[in-house]
């Protein structure tokens, strides 16, 4: 059933919804557009098409622009509907009318209008609100072509301006954001990134100054410790109390919300704005960071004079302060982790040194325990030594003595010289302290030496049988800790024997390594070393603890149970691994077990003791330098007999003064290596820089540094030596001097 005008009004008024109704029933006695009867045609037209339409439209006509719309523009109305309907259209939006009036008088005129996102502020709800709306202005003419009002088809773009205007500010605020990351990504320091960011966010904002601040434990106290000011602005930073800038101020901070003001002479007490006048600011938004229920700190962005702050201005300080005590609390974790870092790696640092320090010490230790046990033995040997040396030089005391016998006595004092010098060689080899260095090397042949020095060092009573294959079998190891090892294994089986029975020290070659204490074995090829004595044996249940640390079943004082340790730390340090076998009453045998590798590529030694030169022995003038007074005369006697022109110096500072500045007065210096003030070493090295011309000989029967650096590049002569080895090294250290001669005495 169709809506009818009723017989009271005509049919242009018929349906348009509840507007359509309203119009019908209005007293428009009060109107300024008269009674509906008594409108013109295109009045008319007008309403009846606004009525029909479902698009916002309203109508102004007459002299006084009387409202009329349709139920679509009531909604905008808001408030003002429906007292709007046939009121004065000035009346009715007088808030805008400032706004509208150019165009209204340009539609009047009889120009369209047309207005898209036109910002209004409004008051349809009590209360002024900006809205923004698309319009345009219509004149509608008379029938006689006279504009008689206008006409509005609208709709409110307020959502989508907003909509817009926020996306826009989002992707300035990201923009903004990523910038401030990027900036104090460079930085490491707190202080410098809140600088950076109070900067960055001052100028973004057009601020006088952003600040930020550090709470007092009691929650009111806080330090502003650094802030941005514009030119013109002071700077703000120092100490101040929350409670003197007003209860909003203690209140909002203290629950963890945001203080903003716009304006502080309007919206607080005058003495809580002096407070902020006092320092220069107006407008304020504070940020407050709260940790585990506590004001802990602040940041806050301030404008000299009043502003209105935006949406933008609080989002944008509210998600800067959350990054930047995110990114702080970040560096400052950092940081602390690189100092316990730091401090760990000083701990370890310092751990490690120690370890290895104890290890050196233990080491040596280990050795000094097996040289310690093998004294008694050397004692023995040595005096057998000096025995047949001082029996020999009192026969050749004698002036009746035949030459046969003569001679006989001076090889048995040349052999058992020989004897004496290869055992304390063996010795200083083995208790030398030095750093660890694997080295390639003949087993067989280091069995060999050692087989030599054990059976000189175990006395007449044990029988030294070493059992080694004729090919060459190479192994990469520590020569010091290897030695170490089999003198170690070498005590424990003297022990076992008590003094007497038969140690055999033998190797085999490409063997695998066989499972051992529940380990997997291994292919290999391996070296094995076994050590087995015949002794007393080792109990079964004894067996599993012999190689654990100062574990031992010798008396106190006998042996501190290191040293099976240390033959089982370098079998494993060495890629292999040690067995232990052992019958009761019958003996005992330890097999090393040690990777086989290949043999390094040989060097050829020069020959150069075959080389006659005749410069040795023609008058060369010999600077020695000795500080044993009996040393000294034997080596100047020495020299003068082999033909050579000799000098002797007390020590090295007495051997610099005769050489004088260019030395010219000597052809070479032969010196000792330890002596008191500048050894002999400091001394071959100096005259190697001042005089490098001049050749050194360096004489010595032990030394610490050339057992740990070596002779440095100098010709070395070991003591004791014989006129014989003096001769050959002083011809080898002139025929560098003097090379045409040397090659004359080749050829």
């Amino acid at each position: 059933m169709t809506e009818s005008a009723t017989p009271e009004f005509p049919l242009f008024l018929a349906g348009g919804g509840l507007m359509g109704a309203m119009m019908r029933c209005y007293d428009w006695s009060g109107s300024p557009l008269g009674h509906p009867d008594a409108w013109p045609p295109c009045l008319r037209s007008t309403v009846s098409l606004l009525l029909g339409s479902r698009f916002p439209m309203f109508a102004a006509f007459g002299p006084q622009l009387g409202f009329l719309y349709n139920d679509a523009y009531a909604e905008i109305l808001g408030g003002k509907h429906p007292a709007a309907l046939g009121g004065r259209f000035r009346d009715i939006w007088c808030e805008i009318w400032t706004d509208i009036a150019p165009l209204i008088e340009k539609a009047l005129a009889g120009e369209p209008t047309w207005s898209a996102d036109m910002p209004l502020t409004m008051n349809r709800r009590g209360y002024d609100e900006l809205t923004w709306f698309t319009f345009s202005y219509s004149p509608v003419r008379d029938e006689h072509g006279e504009v008689a009002g206008m006409f509005c088809a609208c709709t409110e773009t307020t959502g989508r301006v907003q909509a817009e205007a926020a996306l826009r500010a989002n992707g300035a605020r990201l923009q903004f954001l990523d910038q401030l990351g990027k900036e104090t990504a460079r930085s490491a320091d707190a202080d410098e990134i809140l600088a950076t960011t109070t900067r960055m966010v001052a100028e973004h904002l057009n601020l006088s100054n952003c600040a930020y601040a550090d709470m007092d434990p009691d929650q009111n106290g806080f330090t502003i410790r650094g802030d941005w000011a514009a030119e013109g602005s002071p700077s703000i930073v120092g100490h101040y109390s929350l409670a003197d800038f007003g209860r909003r101020a203690v209140e909002d901070l203290g629950a963890g919300r945001p203080l903003v003001i716009n304006d502080n002479l309007a919206e607080l007490a005058p003495e809580e704005a002096a407070t902020f006048q006092a320092i220069g600011i107006a407008a304020t938004i504070c940020m407050p960071l709260v940790k585990d229920g506590r004001l802990t700190a602040l940041m806050a962005i301030h404008d000299r004079v009043s502003r209105t702050w935006s949406d933008y201005d609080l989002a944008l300080i509210t998600e800067v302060t959350e990054r930047s005590w995110a990114h702080i609390e970040r560096v400052r974790a950092v940081a602390k982790l690189e100092a316990l870092n730091a401090t760990l790696e000083q701990r370890v640092e310092e751990r490690t040194s120690k370890l290895v320090e104890t290890e050196a010490v233990l080491r040596q230790s280990q050795k000094l325990e097996a040289v310690g046990q093998l004294t008694g033995g050397v004692a023995h040997d040595f005096n057998n030594l000096l025995t047949i040396i001082r029996s020999s030089v009192d026969f050749l005391r004698r002036p009746d003595l035949p030459d046969e016998r003569k001679f006989r006595y001076l090889n048995a004092v040349t052999e058992t010289v020989d004897r004496a010098s290869k055992l304390t060689s063996q010795l200083l080899a083995f208790a030398r302290r030095q750093t660890l260095k694997p080295e390639t090397l003949d087993v067989g042949a280091r069995l060999r030496a050692i087989g030599d020095l054990l059976d000189t060092v175990t006395g007449a009573r044990i029988k030294v049988v070493t059992d080694l294959p004729d090919q060459p079998c190479f192994i990469e190891v520590d020569l010091s800790q290897f030695e170490t090892a089999l003198v170690n294994m070498a005590v424990n089986a003297c022990d076992a024997m008590d003094g007497e029975g038969t140690l055999t020290l033998r190797l085999e070659c490409c063997v695998p390594l066989p499972p051992i204490r529940g380990h997997a074995g291994a292919p290999g090829p391996f070296a094995a070393v076994s050590l087995g004595d015949t002794g007393c044996g080792i109990p079964s249940d004894l067996l599993s603890r012999v190689f654990e640390p100062f574990f031992t079943t010798k008396e106190v004082g006998k042996g501190t149970g290191l040293g099976l340790s240390q033959v089982f730390g370098f079998a494993k340090q060495s890629g292999g691994d040690v067995k232990v076998e052992s019958v009761l009453g019958q003996g005992t045998t330890f097999t090393l077990y040690l990777p086989e590798v290949q043999p390094e590529a040989s060097v050829g030694e020069h020959d150069v003791e075959a080389a006659e030169v005749d410069l040795g022995g023609a008058g060369q003038r010999v600077l020695v330098v000795e500080d044993n007074v009996e040393v000294g005369r034997f080596a100047t006697q020495i020299l003068e007999d082999l033909g050579y022109a000799t000098t002797w110096a007390g020590n090295a500072e007495e051997a610099l003064d005769k050489l004088g500045a260019s030395g010219a007065d000597f052809d070479v210096v032969f010196s000792d290596v330890v002596m008191p003030g500048m050894g002999g070493i400091e001394l071959a090295k100096l005259l190697r820089r001042q005089l490098p011309h001049l050749p050194v000989v360096l004489a010595s029967g032990y030394s610490n540094v050339l057992a740990q650096e070596g002779s440095h590049g100098f010709e070395l002569l070991q003591k004791p030596y014989s006129a014989d080895q003096v001769s050959r090294v002083l011809r080898r250290a002139l025929a560098r001097k003097y090379p045409r001669a040397a090659s004359r005495a080749k050829s």
